[in-house]
Parts: structure tokens; sequence; C-alpha cells
């Protein structure tokens, strides 16, 4: 089985980080992402999607994003059942973020923060950077360090 979606829009709420009671980091947002199609003499359509995003990916969200600003969102869609306030049984769609990236836009923030390790830099200096959770210290240390490696290379050039 297959689930994942890929978005680039600008971000139509202003951001929030919470936390939950077990204390994991959440940001609730929407993205507007235009049609790629526009009939003659009709304005250009938006279509809005619900995107949560967890963990260190919620902290670099509310980081480095604001409401207008573009973004590109990759996760899964997921949908939960509910009864709403009319007793209704309705469906909530939404798009767990596994990784955003910065969409090359230039702005410049005067609340700028250093970002933390593990994080990559902010989009004026790498326009294409993007966001994952960051790695734990078993995956940050690599078993295989490619510069040590090949300079105990043997004459043939392979580090093994």
């Amino acid at each position: 089985m297959f689930n994942k979606i890929i978005l680039m829009g600008r971000i139509a709420n202003d951001l929030e980080l919470k936390t939950t009671p077990q204390g994991l980091s959440v940001c609730l947002f929407r993205i507007a992402v235009e049609r790629s199609y526009q009939k003659t003499g009709e304005e250009r359509k938006a279509d809005f999607f619900n995107v949560v995003a967890w963990r260190q990916t919620a902290e670099f969200v509310t980081r480095y994003f604001a409401k207008g600003r573009m973004i590109l969102v990759e996760g899964e869609l997921q949908t939960r059942q509910y009864t709403d306030k009319n007793g209704n049984p309705a469906t909530w769609y939404e798009i767990v973020a596994g990784s955003v990236s910065f969409t090359g836009e230039r702005t410049e923030r005067k609340d700028y923060q250093q970002p933390p390790p593990g994080y990559p830099e902010p989009p004026a200096r790498f326009a294409n950077s993007s966001a994952q959770a960051a790695p734990t210290n078993a995956e940050s240390s690599s078993a295989f360090d490619t510069a040590d490696a090949f300079a105990n290379a043997d004459d043939d050039g392979y580090p093994f």
C-alpha cells in the first residue's frame, strides 16, 4: 500500500505551536493550493488542505514560516470519523506532514533565530532546504564515515 501526498501552497492561518498532555509538539495549519487550470474570465481558484505537523517538524514550521508564506508539504493523507454538532457522522481529512520544505521564496523575517542542531539553514542562505524530524544520535553518528574511509583506501580506490 502507498499513501503519499505532496502539496505546495501558501499558509492560510496564523501558526501556533501547541503541546499535547504527553509533551509532544504539534502545529495545525491550512495551506491554500491554487488550481492549475483557470476558465477564461474567472479568477484563479484554490483548494484548502488541513495539515498537522508533529515534534521537530512542528517546531520548524512555527519557527521559520508564517501566514502567507509558501511551503511545500510532503506527508500522508489521513481521515478521522467524528460526529458533528447536529449529531451527523462526518469525516475529517488532513495531511500528516512527514517533511516540509522552503520553496525558494525570498522574505526577510525580523524574528529570525539560529536553527537548532539537526535543522537545515533558513531560506535566506539555502532556498531549497527541507526539514524532517531531526536525526537521533544513532542516526547522526554514521558507522561509515566516507572521509575517513577514503583516507584509508587502498590503491584500487575502494574504502574496504
